[in-house]
């Protein structure tokens, strides 16, 4: 027996009206990742990248087509019940990092678990494994303006991962890092998927997407599978060669 997929795509379409003119953002992706899979989605600029993001974020609905999320039909939802999904099922690591100055990286992690009415000794428990996760432990009561870009994201990385969501999705977690720092990120990022997360990475850099082991392409809102590089399951070098 077939194994049911942990996130489906079926037949997604997002068209937007441009003028008289209709722009199909997205044209029927279909998609199936598995429970532990390490997934990157590669295409440059334009391409759909950040339509498909939003989608499987549940940041969007799709116009026409089917989206189910660890066996929840999420494209059936309103968008009460969509905050529900985003915020218990999904970590989101993005290009900026998205911390509030004010706040320290404890209390950073802690605040979306605040939304989920989790009480304040169990939330600070949890943001401090989480940062320990990132190699951070030293570091939880520093705020944003006191840390490196690197270490900005991996505070960002740690609230994604302080709720223990069944998916994380990265979107261009590179974009705003050094090369060196930037390399760490991904090191992290295969770290915690051989611990066993879902990881959806999205990137417009091809030396990412060097190191996929299962990599797709967007293209004018076509997504298609593309064979893996030959440098597959080797750590990712974003250093100058």
């Amino acid at each position: 027996m077939e194994k049911e997929a942990f996130l489906s795509l079926k037949d997604v379409y997002k068209l937007y009206t441009c003028g008289e003119e209709e722009v199909k953002a997205l044209d029927g992706i279909n998609l199936q990742v598995s429970r532990g899979e390490f997934v990157t989605i590669a295409g440059s600029s334009g391409s759909g990248k950040s339509t498909l993001m939003n989608i499987l974020g549940c940041l969007d609905k799709p116009t026409s087509g089917e989206y189910i999320l660890d066996g929840s039909p999420v494209w059936e939802m309103g968008e009460a019940q969509l905050a529900v999904i985003r915020n218990r099922e999904i970590g989101f690591i993005f290009q900026g990092f998205h911390l509030l100055p004010g706040l320290t990286a404890r209390e950073n992690v802690e605040l979306p678990l605040r939304y989920r009415g989790i009480r304040a000794s169990q939330r600070r428990q949890m943001a401090e494994e989480a940062l320990e996760q990132v190699g951070l432990k030293n570091r939880i009561k520093h705020k944003p303006g006191q840390m490196s870009g690197g270490q900005q994201q991996r505070v960002a990385i740690a609230r994604a991962l302080a709720g223990t969501p069944p998916l994380l999705l990265a979107d261009e977690p590179t974009g705003n890092l050094d090369t060196e720092s930037g390399e760490e990120i991904m090191e992290l990022l295969h770290k915690l998927h051989r611990k066993g997360h879902t990881v959806l990475l999205i990137t417009h850099d091809p030396r990412i997407a060097a190191g996929a082991s299962r990599l797709l392409e967007m293209q004018d809102g076509h997504l298609k599978e593309v064979p893996a590089p030959s440098s597959k399951g080797k750590k990712v070098s974003l250093l100058p060669r």
